[in-house]
Formats: structure tokens, sequence, C-alpha cells
């Protein structure tokens, strides 16, 4: 066999190893995606809404409102208090975190539906200023716009468009982006390694159109997947939605800007 003759038998050799690979990873892949589809996940058991009030009662209360998807409504814990929203709220109830300042009161709400995408938030957006607007609006979403691969593009367009409406309605609001999928233990390798991609991408769309929009942005994936990736606890049986560890983790990483929009909104 000839130099020439070799090379080109190594080459088809390659290629279609190459292409046996691609097909082999692409049926792994549909695999785990239709395992994870099938799997059980936690359900909502506050049922359609999450309402507290929180902090002594008196003076101006701060009207702190939720939308997005089911991580708002607290999917993976059975108590207000353990849901992103009740623990974020708790921490709020003190000025700057300054005891000696006293505590301020805190009514919180959520108008978030499980399974929401971007699109869907023009409707939670009514909602959300039905009677007396939100003083602060957080917005979690994005996870299942990676997960049904829309587009980020797309999806950041509905997102600045919610903002938007808060903000030309006077809200203070505070966006966190796409968690980090690539931690999710529901999602066997490779398919996390592809969500984690799907996800930072959604992400990074979110937080141009959400600033240029005018939201205070809070990159979640960055603030908070390490620890998501390193301790299994925060994250509920489902191995999918968070559990009061991790909400907390979240909540934690939302409070300075959600302070900050709190501050503004009191001088306005």
């Amino acid at each position: 066999m000839t130099t020439r003759s070799l090379a080109v038998r190594v080459g088809q050799v390659t290629a279609a190893a190459v292409v046996a690979g691609t097909v082999g990873s692409a049926a792994l892949l549909v695999s785990e995606a239709l395992l994870a589809r099938n799997r059980r996940y936690a359900q909502p058991e506050l049922g359609l809404a999450v309402r507290a009030a929180l902090g002594p009662a008196g003076g101006e209360p701060l009207r702190l409102v939720l939308l997005g998807d089911s991580v708002t409504l607290g999917v993976g814990v059975s108590r207000v208090a353990d849901t992103v929203g009740g623990q974020l709220a708790r921490l709020l109830t003190q000025h700057d975190g300054d005891p000696a300042a006293g505590e301020r009161r805190v009514l919180l709400s959520s108008v978030g539906v499980a399974g929401s995408r971007s699109s869907d938030l023009s409707t939670q957006v009514a909602r959300a200023l039905l009677g007396q607007r939100p003083d602060v609006a957080v917005i979690l979403i994005g996870i299942n716009d990676a997960t049904s691969l829309r587009r980020p593009g797309e999806s950041a367009v509905h997102l600045a468009a919610a903002v938007r409406r808060l903000r030309g309605a006077g809200s203070e609001v505070v966006v966190g982006t796409c968690p980090d999928l690539g931690a999710a233990r529901a999602i066997a390798p490779p398919l996390r390694q592809v969500a984690g991609l799907l996800g930072r991408r959604t992400a990074r769309a979110q937080a141009r159109a959400a600033r240029d929009a005018g939201a205070r942005v809070v990159d979640l994936a960055n603030e908070t997947g390490a620890v998501f990736r390193a301790d299994p606890g925060t994250y509920c049986h489902d191995g999918y939605h968070p559990s009061a560890d991790g909400y907390r983790i979240w909540a934690h990483a939302l409070l300075p800007a959600v302070r900050g929009a709190a501050t503004s909104a009191s001088h306005s």
C-alpha cells in the first residue's frame, strides 16, 4: 500500500469513526432527554400563589412581587418561609441588615406560573400591576426557555418588554438570569453539559436585554453555580428544583440588588 493510499484509508476510517461517534452521541443525548422529560419532578405545594406579610405592622410597607417560572412558587419546598421570595423578604425586613435601624414590613406576593417561559411574562406583568403597583419586582425566568431550545435573543426580547412595562409603571426591577443548568443532577451527562451551555447562552442574552431596559441584573449561574455543583443538598429530591438551602443561596445572591432597588423605590 502506498503512502497516498494509506493516508486515504486512514482518512476514510477516521471519517467513519467520527460519523459513528456523532450518531452514537446524538442517540445518547436523545435517550437522556427522554429520560429527563419523563422523570417525576416536584410539584407546587403552595397553591397558585405565594403571599406573606413579614415584619411589624405600621408604616409604609415594601411591596415585593416575584414573576417567572416554578421557582417563584417555591417548587421543591413546602413552606413559604423556605421559598426564595420568603427568604428574601425575611432578609429585607432588616434595613440594610442593621438591627439598630429596626424592622420594616414587607408584603410578598408571586404571580409566577410553573412551566413559564419569557413569552408568558406579559400576562404576569398585567397581574402584578393590578391594584397597587409593586415597589420591587423580581423576575426569575429562563430555565424553560433554555430547555425548550428557544432562541436566546427571542426570549430576551420578551424579558425586556416585561421590564419596560414594570419600569414604566414606577416599579424597580431585578432580574435573576438563568441559573446554572449544568449543575442539575436530574440531567445526566453529557446532556447536562449541553443544558449548561444553553443556559449560559440564555443568561447572557437576558443580562444585556434586561440592563438596557432598566433592570438590575444578578447572574445567578456565576454567583451560585459553583455551590450548586458542589453540594447536592442545594436541590430538592428531584435533583432539579432548589431545596430550602438552594433558595437561601439564591436569596442572598439577589439581596444586594433587591436592597438597592428597595432604596430607590423609597426615594421615588
